[in-house]
């Protein structure tokens, strides 16, 4: 696709945009509320060469035009933790080189390959085995004999994964608990240590994956069975958000709702699994003010897919501002109806849009107006687009984040 063309002559105009450039930071150090457009990396882009080609993408910015940077996920239980540390330390220090703003994401639900004292429970030929981590896995009916030994993840295409984690489970609590406060307490050295004119890169860490029992991870009928089977005879079923509490598949969540005291029999409710995820996200929200985090730089990642349903406001706690997903209405989440009356019982400073990508949009203009119209959204923090891959070769994307770190922000409006 064809981009458009900002001026490179090497003589006065380089001069020009340098001055220009010096007097916006200048100026973005005085905004008492900025927000930010922001950019998801996967580990492996975690490099100088992905960090200046999003740089290059601001070109030089008016005072009260968004703020440039990129996301991160550090999935603490899925590497080793010497793996974690270098990835986040990397992450911060290209941050700070490139002068681009960072939220950190701290994942421990999605991802915990490398936590087999943890999750395995049936395979005695394989690291961490241990039959109580039973107690550790989540299951599709309230008896242990039902814990699962695998689960299917469909992010565009079905894959095998582990199973879940019992979110309520003391040891896997434990476990985060541990891993968190290891990376946090970097983050917050780094923060400290940054330079005045400078403070403002770190915009906060986000706790949660879109938090959600039996999506992002799904469970078939007596799926166990299909375990050693070849996985190209899985089934595939479509997800059906609105039918709850199993989203079209078998229901799972019976080990987190038992343990959290909730239910121990009778029917599996939707509102059991939000209150889970409510209490999941709030203790990791409380592990992240506890290490020395102003409520306004943390934020949750719920989940909610169907219009109306409880899981949204489990993304509100005391500790954090609330977090969601934006696709269907991500060009005007105002139209997100379930997510807006989130925002509004929130006493929280922000929210945010921390998973996001403006499905629909075919021209520039298009994504610079998506941008607008979530940003200018009160309390709206951050917009963190969805990935920096899809990007890399979509001109007209780059085009329309282009037209809008060109401009600044109108003022929010309801």
């Amino acid at each position: 696709m064809r981009t458009r063309q900002r001026l490179t002559n090497p003589s006065t105009a380089s001069i020009a945009l340098l001055v220009f450039a010096l007097g916006c930071s200048r100026c973005f150090a005085t905004d008492v509320n900025p927000r930010y457009l922001l950019i998801n990396l996967p580990a492996a882009e975690i490099r100088s060469e992905t960090f200046a080609k999003i740089k290059s993408l601001a070109g030089t910015q008016p005072a009260g035009a968004p703020r440039l940077g990129v996301g991160a996920i550090i999935s603490y239980l899925r590497w080793d933790p010497a793996k974690s540390r270098e990835t986040l330390m990397n992450l911060l220090s290209l941050c700070e080189h490139h002068d681009l703003s960072v939220i950190v994401q701290l994942d421990g639900e999605q991802w915990w390959n490398n936590r087999p004292d943890l999750w395995n429970w049936w395979d005695p030929s394989r690291p961490g085995f241990n039959p109580a981590n039973v107690a550790n896995v989540e299951r599709s009916s309230w008896s242990t004999d039902d814990a699962l030994k695998i689960a299917w993840r469909n992010w565009g295409r079905q894959c095998r994964v582990l199973p879940p984690p019992n979110l309520m489970s003391q040891r896997y609590r434990e476990a985060c608990h541990i891993e968190m406060k290891l990376l946090l307490a970097e983050i917050v050295n780094w923060r400290d240590r940054l330079p005045p004119e400078k403070k403002d890169l770190l915009v906060g860490v986000k706790v949660g994956w879109e938090s959600a029992i039996g999506m992002g991870y799904h469970y078939y009928p007596d799926g166990n069975k299909l375990l050693n089977q070849d996985p190209s005879n899985d089934p595939e079923w479509k997800t059906q958000p609105h039918i709850l509490p199993g989203r079209g598949f078998q229901a799972i969540g019976y080990a987190a709702v038992s343990t959290a005291g909730l239910a121990s029999e009778g029917l599996l409710e939707e509102k059991h699994l939000a209150e889970v995820i409510r209490r999941h996200l709030d203790d990791l929200a409380a592990v992240a003010r506890a290490s020395g985090w102003p409520r306004e730089q943390i934020f949750t990642h719920c989940g909610g897919w169907a219009e109306g349903e409880m899981l949204y406001k489990s993304a509100l706690n005391s500790h954090s501002c609330p977090g969601w997903s934006f696709y269907k209405f991500a060009r005007n989440p105002r139209q997100d109806r379930t997510a807006m009356a989130a925002v509004a019982a929130s006493d929280a400073p922000f929210f945010a849009a921390v998973e996001w990508k403006p499905v629909g949009a075919r021209t520039a203009d298009d994504w610079r107006d998506a941008i607008t119209n979530t940003l200018t959204i009160p309390k709206c923090r951050y917009v963190c687009i969805y990935n920096w891959r899809k990007l890399l070769v979509h001109g007209i994307a780059q085009e329309g984040l282009q037209l809008a770190l060109a401009a600044p922000l109108p003022p929010a409006k309801p």
